[in-house]
């Protein structure tokens, strides 16, 4: 059996600050709310339709994460998608869906007084921006040079 691909990508809005978490070895645990909206004709009207996504991050990434995002900002995420079960506290089991990030950025400034107000990357990992911005377009909206935590070298 050939091996699969499991490769998500979000650009969506947080619907709400984020929260983060540690675990018990001390790796903190950062869980997003992303909405991701689309519109589609109906007939003679545009209908909008929003889907909501839970995103975890873990590590550096959710340091920064929970740092420098806030409700209302765009996010690009690339991850994987994973399926969990669990039982509620009435002894229902539930299963949920939820995406694992590998790479998140920042796309707007809205939200959160005192945070950073330009785009940049807040991964831990390999960090960056998008394929679209990484192509060096005139406005791509980027500046690295802006974000005290992106250098060449990685992210800090």
């Amino acid at each position: 059996m050939a091996n699969g691909v499991n490769k998500l990508i979000l650009v969506g809005n947080l619907g709400r600050d984020p929260e983060v978490r540690y675990s018990q070895g001390g790796m903190a645990v950062c869980t997003l709310s992303v909405a991701v909206s689309e519109r589609k004709k109906d007939g003679d009207e545009w209908k909008e339709h929003t889907e909501w996504f839970r995103v975890k991050c873990f590590g550096k990434t959710a340091e920064n994460a929970a740092q420098y995002l806030a409700k209302g900002r765009q996010v690009y995420i690339e991850g994987k998608g994973r399926h969990d079960k669990y039982t509620d506290k009435e002894g229902v089991e539930r299963r949920t869906f939820e995406v694992v990030a590998d790479n998140v950025v920042f796309l707007s400034s809205g939200g959160g007084e005192g945070r950073a107000p330009v785009a940049g990357s807040v991964s831990g990992g390999n960090g960056g921006p998008p394929p679209a911005a990484a192509k060096g377009g005139k406005d791509d909206g980027f500046y690295d040079d802006d974000l005290p935590f992106i250098s060449d070298a990685g992210i800090f």
